[in-house]
């Protein structure tokens, strides 16, 4: 256990800080899963929308410094390339 004043409050803090971070990610995360269920089984106007929310709770946690802006751009062209291909595969058939 920490001895000092202001270890302690660190403590407090990033404990505050994980739990928001947490919530941030899991809801990151939550979105991404859902874009990829849509890809490929629901229609384009609804996969769409899918990634269109993804990509803004990526943007939203780069933005609070959830996550570091490489990762969410990397993030992003990997739904992104998921998308297109299956997108592109669906108008050759």
């Amino acid at each position: 256990m920490a001895n000092t004043k202001s270890a302690i409050k660190r403590i407090r803090q990033e404990k505050k800080r994980y739990l928001r971070n947490r919530m941030v990610k899991s809801r990151m995360r939550t979105f991404i899963r859902k874009a990829q269920a849509l890809i490929g089984r629901a229609s384009p106007e609804e996969v769409t929308e899918a990634v269109r929310a993804a990509v803004s709770q990526i943007d939203k946690a780069a933005q609070k410094g959830v996550i570091h802006r490489n990762q969410a751009a990397r993030r992003k062209s990997r739904l992104m390339k998921r998308v297109n291909s299956a997108m592109g595969a669906a108008a050759q058939e």
